[in-house]
């Protein structure tokens, strides 16, 4: 799966699992503050991104993501 297909598979889980409005969601905008993710969410995420790859996340790795372009330099690390 190249970036631009993680890219999509992230939008769509965002849109679709945590309600996301579609316009919100751009490669810098934060999880956080701009999306609205908490921490139970970014938790959800991460099973979600696990479904998603069939790789193992770890949380470590994850806890230093704040844009969707972190998520998306993190899962093209593994």
């Amino acid at each position: 799966m190249d970036s631009d297909e993680l890219y999509s598979s992230i939008k769509g889980i965002l849109i679709d699992q945590f309600e996301v409005d579609e316009s919100a969601i751009s490669l810098d905008a934060n999880l956080y503050d701009e999306l609205e993710i908490d921490s139970i969410d970014a938790v959800d995420l991460l099973v979600q991104l696990k479904e998603l790859t069939g790789k193992k996340i770890s949380p470590d790795v994850f806890k230093d993501v704040r844009t969707i372009r972190d998520v998306l330099s993190a899962l093209t690390s593994l």
